[in-house]
């Protein structure tokens, strides 16, 4: 009788791909369309300068079938040799079915099951988390598409100036793919705190708050902020976060090359460094450029970094998400090739 183990499975990204809406919305937009200097602060204080949105006839799977084109064809994989494919938007086509199930079809994955996951702007982390279980867990399981997709355009509320100026849309890829060398995705942690769940979002076309033309007629089908969380939310459990996922493979935050971190307030991520008594550039920035991309924003990033050979071979790398729930997932990863 055979008594060998099974080689240990892991899960790491060997793909990477980005995509934004070609229309750019430069600060001054904002300028011109509220009669005041917004530019400034978005500059300043949110490291912003301009944003891209989609055209009237773009949809959330627009945005991340070019995203996901680039991972697969990075990873040297097509279509056919994804196992799974999900995606993390809360902007999605529509309520029913999952836009994963668009992107199946749209690319061709005919081997590939499907599913959207919707924990806002923490998604794409916590849709990676999940992929390295999936493949841990289930040998079936050999490449899967992590996505994470933005298209909050559609949804703002230009009466509030501060909710317009900030949102953007985007999507994010990688491929993660099984492996039985050690690296890849090697920890994780995730925290919601949920009495913050009524304090962001969108909260009409669900269940609790049907679209009615009372609904449409107050903008409850619209983003909104009913509460302020406070600012030193994110400040406070990124650091806690970090370490803890960290201790998970003995290392410390300055054994980090690269933080990739949800790109909501560029004082947070700041704070974060500063806590963590790390320089403020270990972590990479996309906002100036694209504004903020929610639960695209680290995939993005992520890619970015990539294209910028930032990421080698071996780099230990965080990514941290954060998004409306309050909802917050890390992960450690162990890099596997040169970009």
């Amino acid at each position: 009788m055979n008594t060998q183990q099974p080689a240990k499975r892991y899960a790491t990204i060997v793909g990477t791909g980005h995509y934004a809406p070609e229309k750019v919305i430069p600060n001054s937009y904002f300028d011109e369309l509220y009669k005041k200097d917004i530019g400034s602060f978005l500059e300043k204080s949110r490291n912003i300068k301009e944003r891209r949105w989609m055209s009237a006839d773009q949809r959330t799977s627009d945005l991340i079938i070019p995203a996901a084109e680039q991972a697969m064809k990075k990873a040297g994989i097509t279509a056919k040799d994804l196992d799974l494919i999900v995606v993390a938007t809360d902007t999605p086509d529509y309520l029913s079915p999952s836009t994963a199930s668009v992107v199946n079809f749209r690319l061709g994955a005919v081997n590939a099951g499907t599913f959207d996951l919707n924990s806002a702007c923490a998604g794409f982390v916590t849709a990676c988390d999940l992929a390295q279980k999936y493949i841990t867990a289930d040998a079936k399981y050999k490449n899967i598409l992590v996505v994470g997709a933005y298209a909050m355009s559609k949804w703002l509320n230009f009466d509030d100036y501060k909710i317009a100026s900030l949102f953007a849309d985007g999507a994010g890829a990688v491929v993660i793919q099984a492996t039985t060398e050690e690296t890849g995705i090697l920890a994780s942690t995730m925290y919601t705190d949920g009495q913050y769940h009524d304090y962001m979002g969108i909260y009409a076309g669900g269940s609790a708050e049907p679209i009615t033309h009372m609904a449409v007629e107050q903008k409850h089908h619209l983003l909104s902020f009913p509460k302020k969380i406070p600012p030193e939310t994110n400040g406070l459990h990124w650091p806690r976060l970090t370490q803890k996922v960290l201790a998970e493979v003995g290392a410390k935050p300055s054994d980090v090359k690269q933080y990739f971190i949800t790109q909501f307030n560029v004082q947070s991520i700041y704070e974060t460094m500063d806590t963590l008594q790390l320089p403020r550039d270990r972590a990479h920035y996309i906002m100036d450029r694209y504004g903020y991309t929610g639960s695209a924003s680290i995939g993005m990033a992520l890619s970015d970094a990539a294209d910028q050979h930032k990421l080698k071979k071996g780099d230990l790398i965080v990514m941290l998400g954060s998004g409306g729930g309050m909802s917050m997932t890390a992960l450690a990863i162990r890099w596997s090739y040169d970009t």
